[in-house]
Order: C-alpha cells, then sequence, then structure tokens
C-alpha cells in the first residue's frame, strides 16, 4: 500500500475513533437498552451507535475495502478484500456497562491478512494510540515501546488467572496485575511498557486483536499464538486461541516455556 494512502487513511482512522470513543463516552453511565447476543455476550446501543458511526466514516469512498466488526453482521465477501477494516466499537462493553473505565474503541486496516494501520483509544483517560506499517508506535503523539530483558522476575503480567498461575509457578516473582477488561488496552498496555507480559485466553477473536498486535510490532514487541505463530486476520472463521505479548526477548522466553505446557495453556 502506497505510503501517501497509509497517511491518509491514518488521519481518517485517528478522527473516526476519536469521534467514536466521544459519542460512547457521552452515552457513558447512562440508561441504555442492553441485551445479549450469543451465549454470553453482552451488547448496548452505545455499541451499535459507536459502529454505524466508524462503519460510515471509514468507508465513505473506499468501496474495495472490506469490513469486519464485532457489531455489525459478517459478510462473506469481505473474503476477498485484500484491504478490510477490522473494528470493536467498544471493547470492553462489560466493564463499560459496569461503569468502569477500562474499555476502548480499537480499529485497524488490514492488507493481506496482517494490520498496517492501527488506532486504540481510551476515551475515559483520553489516550489516543497509534501505529503504521514501519513506522513506529505513539500514545498521544509520543513514541512508546515495549520493555526490553528476557527475565521473567519482577516481570508486570496481566491476563487470565490461568495464566498467571502458569508464571508464578515458574517465578514467584512474577507480579500479577488486575485483569484489564478490554483485551485491546491490555494489550497496548505492553506496547507502552506499563505491562511486561499480557496473555489472551482463547476464543478472541480479530477485532479484539488487530489493532493491538500492530501496535505491539510497532512498539518492539510481539504478539502470537503460544507456538510463536504470528496472526492471520481476515480468515474465514476470525477467531484465535491463546496469545502471548511481550517484548521481544520476554516473548521468545514465554513461548519456549509454553512449549511444555502447550496442550494446556490453550
Amino acid at each position: 500500500m502506497p505510503a501517501g494512502d497509509l497517511s491518509h487513511e491514518r488521519a481518517r482512522l485517528a478522527a473516526a475513533v476519536r469521534e467514536a470513543g466521544a459519542l460512547a463516552l457521552k452515552m457513558f453511565r447512562s440508561p441504555l437498552k442492553r441485551w445479549t447476543k450469543g451465549k454470553s455476550s453482552p451488547v448496548s446501543e452505545a455499541d451499535i451507535a459507536a459502529d454505524h458511526l466508524l462503519r460510515e466514516r471509514l468507508t465513505a469512498g473506499t468501496a474495495d475495502y472490506g469490513w469486519l466488526s464485532e457489531e455489525t453482521e459478517d459478510d462473506p465477501s469481505r473474503l476477498a478484500a485484500r484491504r478490510i477494516w477490522i473494528v470493536d466499537p467498544i471493547d470492553g462493553t462489560r466493564a463499560y456497562l459496569d461503569g468502569r473505565d477500562d474499555w476502548a474503541v480499537s480499529a485497524a486496516l488490514a492488507v493481506a491478512g496482517r494490520p498496517v494501520l492501527a488506532a486504540i483509544f481510551a476515551p475515559a483517560s483520553d489516550e489516543l494510540f497509534l501505529a503504521a506499517a514501519g513506522g513506529g508506535a505513539t500514545r498521544n503523539d509520543a513514541p512508546i515501546a515495549t520493555t526490553v530483558g528476557s527475565r521473567l522476575s519482577g516481570a508486570k503480567a496481566g491476563g487470565p488467572k490461568r495464566f498467571l498461575d502458569w508464571l508464578a509457578g515458574i517465578d514467584s516473582n512474577v507480579v500479577a496485575t488486575p485483569r484489564i477488561g478490554s483485551l485491546a488496552l491490555r494489550l497496548v498496555r505492553v506496547a507502552q511498557g506499563e505491562l511486561d507480559i499480557a496473555f489472551a485466553g482463547g476464543n478472541s477473536h480479530d477485532w479484539d486483536l488487530a489493532a493491538a498486535d500492530l501496535l505491539v510490532h510497532e512498539a518492539g514487541g510481539a504478539l502470537t499464538a503460544l507456538s510463536g505463530r504470528v496472526l492471520t486476520y481476515n480468515r474465514s472463521e476470525p477467531v484465535h486461541g491463546a496469545l502471548i505479548a511481550a517484548g521481544r526477548d520476554r516473548h521468545a522466553t514465554l513461548i519456549e516455556l509454553a512449549r511444555d505446557r502447550h496442550a494446556e495453556l490453550a
């Protein structure tokens, strides 16, 4: 994708997630229509409103782009799209509906299965994370980077309890942190160096991951499956298994340790 196109799309993406975040924030902690989709996934009128806004802003004039969002009925035609927007209008809906601050708007542009542009906006803390492939990652326009080193002792880790227990069994000095409701926000805390390690349990989706994936990689880290496999997006089933995010050296250590426990942790 030409650099000029990325620059134009980056500006549009940043504006869109900020606007969607402002809309969701306006509705935050107010009475909302809410319901459950699937077995247990909550959704509200705020999710739908933010989804509509993002689609309107991001797809205007881009008829050849695909669209994949948590809150839009899946259209199989997206599989033929080389370029696709991957969106979660409110990542961390449970936190949002509970009145907590740990939710975010997440959006990425993927080309040929990998994200090339990413934005995560946390409205409650007014944090805008942006990344472009080969261009680094920023928080509110300041460069960010993952923490360095390969040691686990003293590392701050976030994610499902079974992963934190696994780490504690390896090194009792790993620091378990409170779980962050938004998976995208949890992963981007690795990109900015606030967490050293973050895990995602099974059954995460493209829209939870694509933006955070690019941000972590552009900040000098890695986000992969437990096998070390890099993620591919816009597949027929946009679902992923257990994942690890960390700075590159620490990530390599974790992947090596996880190999013997892959079946148990996955």
